[in-house]
């Protein structure tokens, strides 16, 4: 949960207002802080950031073969481990903190699974200029927790998951960062104006304060994360 005490334009998008689905008879189920578009959540599509889901599985769960074109998209594991199968021949799983990333080009088939008692995993969908890349040969890649830099700020810990030092290379123009904070810890970060940012609170309570120069989260709890997107 998250208070914002207002200077600028910032929204805030209870889970009761984001969009919901499910999977598998119900065996996965997902909010979205953006769906797509027929789906009913208030917020669209942020420059580059065209979908957002956070899927929770308690046990087993498949997500059929399906097909995808010219999006290029993430499956990042929060909790448990999910696991990819696709017509390119690659067959993986990843563990939490890790990430399955597919640039889909001229279209490719694949499946998801949850593995484990419980699996918290985001699937995050950029649009990098869709007439252009549709013609690319798709690919996949996986990426370990450890494969991502990491760096400390006053008790704050901040894991880069697209953006500089990060294995993952988009055409996509986006930043992605995993950000720990300690309570009754503040993290602050300055945007570059007429830059968008989008901000999903993972687990913990606390404030958000915009201000001129960006905005700043104060903790009030142990340990609080947050996943943000921001386009360059």
């Amino acid at each position: 949960m998250i208070q914002s005490q207002a200077v600028l334009d910032f929204k805030i998008y209870p889970p009761e207002a984001q969009g919901v689905g499910q999977f598998d008879g119900g065996r996965i189920t997902k909010i979205k802080p953006i769906g797509f578009p027929h789906e009913g959540p208030e917020i669209k599509n942020l420059g580059p950031l065209f979908y957002w889901a956070w899927a929770t599985a308690k046990g087993y769960g498949k997500i059929a073969l399906h097909p995808h074109q010219a999006f290029e998209i993430m499956s990042y594991a929060l909790e448990g481990e999910i696991g990819h199968y696709d017509s390119l021949g690659n067959r993986s799983r990843v563990k939490a903190g890790g990430a399955q990333v597919m640039q889909t080009g001229s279209g490719v088939f694949h499946e998801e699974e949850t593995v484990g008692d419980h699996t918290d995993f985001f699937q995050i969908w950029f649009d990098p200029a869709l007439r252009r890349t549709i013609h690319d040969e798709p690919t996949y890649n996986e990426y370990k927790n450890e494969d991502f830099p990491t760096e400390s700020q006053d008790g704050a810990t901040l894991k880069t998951i697209i953006g500089i030092g990060s294995p993952v290379t988009l055409v996509s123009d986006v930043i992605m960062k995993d950000i720990s904070i300690e309570q009754d810890r503040q993290f602050q970060y300055p945007p570059d104006q007429g830059k968008t940012l989008a901000l999903v609170v993972i687990s913990g309570k606390g404030l958000l304060f915009d201000m001129q120069t960006g905005f700043r989260l104060d903790s009030r709890t142990t340990v609080r994360r947050y996943f943000f997107a921001s386009r360059l």
